[in-house]
């Protein structure tokens, strides 16, 4: 008689510790699927598949597959702030930004491209960054958009300090140039389409060679534009 040995279904967490754990596998798995396709293509199913689980099981630790991505999104705000406020505190005032016989502009240009490798370095954050507003905030409880903005207000702040020590502009100012780098990184991103059949349209054709987005060199410049145009904090 042949047996048939079938696949152990996993088991619900019982302990707080397992529960923890499953989540880790859970955002685990949807990082892993979103940074190799594009964050609007990974359903809960292809989730649940990739740690094992059936769908409806996921429920009982994240409420859809948007609050999967913004707990995703929360983090990655925190990788990208502790990371780029420990780049920026190399520079212990203005002048060791650059040759202070250069000006303030190129200060200014050099901030501006320190922000933008930054994002660039994080694609999966900077696809986080385009979605969270248009998709994963609209399906959630408003619980969770509570506790994730309550994380990205946090880190705004950090990185809006160190810019104010470093440039004296306002708080204000900088807040405005957190938001601008931020939005235009996930938008660029978007907009370069790498890795997609649009990308390589693009590349094909010279006359569309307008749509071949470099998102690093284009962001520089439109913060350098940014930052330039700020009056100082005692203005």
């Amino acid at each position: 008689m042949l047996c048939v040995m079938s696949t152990p279904t996993p088991q619900r967490a019982r302990s707080a510790a397992a529960k923890q754990q499953r989540e880790r596998a859970i955002l685990d798995a949807a990082r892993a699927l979103g940074a190799d396709r594009s964050v609007r293509e990974v359903t809960l199913t292809d989730i649940a598949a990739a740690v094992g689980m059936h769908k409806s099981a996921m429920l009982r630790y994240f409420e859809t597959r948007e609050q999967i991505f913004l707990a995703l999104t929360a983090e990655g705000w925190e990788d990208w702030s502790a990371a780029l406020r420990a780049r920026l505190s190399e520079f212990t005032d203005v002048t060791d930004v650059t040759d202070v016989t250069e000006g303030d502009d190129a200060v200014r240009g050099t901030i501006a491209a320190v922000l933008a490798q930054s994002l660039v370095a994080r694609p999966f954050f900077c696809d986080l960054l385009a979605q969270a507003p248009l998709n994963l905030e609209r399906n959630v409880s408003l619980e969770s958009v509570y506790a994730f903005k309550t994380v990205v207000l946090g880190e705004v702040a950090a990185v809006a300090a160190e810019l104010c020590r470093l440039l004296a502009i306002t708080e204000r100012a900088a807040v405005d140039v957190i938001a601008t780098a931020t939005s235009m990184a996930g938008a660029l991103l978007q907009m370069a389409a790498p890795g997609t059949r649009l990308r390589t349209l693009y590349e094909t054709h010279p006359e569309l060679a307008h749509a071949l987005v470099d998102v690093e060199p284009q962001l520089t410049r439109i913060l350098t534009a940014l930052l330039n145009g700020l009056p100082p904090a005692d203005r």
